[in-house]
């Protein structure tokens, strides 16, 4: 048996995020993307925690539900503090198996920050430090560096990450069973660091609004419960993940955005590099990070299933492109007009879930629903045959289904 899990989102209460992110559009949302558990998110957060004790049930075996939907209690909070003689800041995704768990977590705290301002709340401590402090509330909590490479927030980051997990955690590294890509980075990408043989590579989607839930996730093997996720943490226990293009994520490459300068890390020169028209330093991407610590090149292959593996045993990943972007795309309308709603709603309620249509349904079926032009570009993104401008510096990367004049996918 296997489950499609989303374990990074937020709620309505976290800022910069939609107010439509409630329980029941959640649900709602997870039946059309195929996703069969999700992360509560934000339970940190005073008013929201409230709202989860208020609409979710308990399902056993440590999982929450809500109309039909899987939930298991999480949320994202943001380490900052000294540690190395510098100011980190390491976003960390939190895992507990109860209610009265969360309750206790959140009394523990709400010493070192204001849980209330925000439900990506800002705690005044070491990620090892907090590890330490849940780990005493409840042995069984589970922690994931959240999008581990992005360069402010990531725990491989540019600009306030640490060079292996042993310098962030310290005692506490053996607790650590898994990181989050993040959008910038995919699992190849991560096999290069040896460090990170021992752990899960994981991806989810960080999502800031409904379309965007299930963007990235990972389909676990086993059934849903919260010891089995540990144990598939353990063991890597994963069939696949199933990942956005990483140069469409907004710090593949380095760069700096207000003066439009982009550069591959092979571009990148000296040991203060900097922006040739306004002399600022470049934000250094997720790749030029990735070249400073990798330990090895990895060889990968892409299967005729779709599934990009490697020789050495890992679980591999396929790459997506939402179906929303691809009706757009073969419509030539914005992504968000009503007439691309209308086609993905179509579309699934004929051919089921959008993550079994981009990665399981047939072309003809797909051509008899949406048309043979989407048909294509489901196709397309199925052989990785697309164009990309890589992102930089918080701009977003674009991917084009059909060729734009940005760079060929290699």
């Amino acid at each position: 048996m296997t489950y499609a899990a989303d374990l990074h989102i937020h709620s309505g209460f976290a800022r910069g995020t939609s107010k439509d992110l409630t329980f029941d559009n959640m649900a709602h949302w997870a039946r059309l993307k195929g996703i069969d558990l999700l992360a509560s998110a934000d339970f940190t957060h005073p008013g929201w925690f409230d709202e989860t004790r208020r609409t979710l049930s308990e399902a056993g075996d440590g999982l929450y539900e809500h109309d039909g939907v899987k939930f298991i209690l999480g949320t994202e909070v943001n380490c900052n503090a000294e540690q190395g003689g510098r100011n980190r800041r390491v976003h960390m995704l939190v895992f507990a198996p109860s209610l009265s768990v969360v309750r206790r977590i959140n009394l523990a705290l709400s010493a070192k920050g204001k849980l209330e301002a925000d439900g990506r709340p800002t705690l005044h401590m070491t990620p090892r430090d907090l590890v330490r402090t849940l780990l005493d509330v409840d042995e069984r909590c589970l922690f994931i560096p959240a999008h581990a490479w992005t360069p402010w927030f990531g725990v491989f980051g540019s600009k306030s990450g640490f060079d292996s997990l042993q310098e962030c955690f310290g005692d506490e590294a053996e607790h650590i069973l898994a990181i989050e890509t993040g959008l910038s980075s995919e699992p190849a990408m991560n096999w290069r660091v040896p460090e990170l043989d021992t752990r899960s590579i994981v991806s989810f989607s960080d999502a800031h609004s409904l379309p965007k839930l299930g963007r990235e996730l990972t389909v676990f093997e086993g059934e849903p419960s919260f010891d089995g996720l540990s144990a598939a943490l353990r063991t890597q226990a994963i069939s696949y993940t199933a990942e956005f293009f990483p140069e469409e994520g907004k710090y593949h490459f380095s760069g700096h955005r207000k003066c439009g300068v982009r550069y591959s890390p092979a571009e990148v020169g000296g040991d203060d590099p900097r922006c040739p028209e306004c002399r600022r330093k470049l934000t250094l991407g997720v790749m030029h990070r990735l070249e400073e610590l990798a330990g090895r090149e990895v060889a990968t292959r892409a299967g005729p299933d779709g599934l990009t593996r490697a020789d050495n045993g890992r679980p591999p990943f396929r790459m997506l492109v939402a179906l929303e972007q691809i009706l757009a795309e073969s419509l030539g309308i914005g992504v968000q007009t009503k007439g691309v709603r209308r086609a993905y709603l179509a579309l699934v309620s004929e051919l089921g879930p959008e993550l079994s249509i981009l990665t399981e349904a047939s072309l003809p079926d797909i051509a008899l629903v949406g048309g043979e032009k989407v048909a294509e570009g489901v196709g397309r993104v199925r052989l990785g045959d697309i164009s990309i401008e890589p992102g930089y510096d918080g701009q977003y990367g674009r991917v084009s289904v059909w060729p734009t004049g940005g760079m060929k996918r290699p």
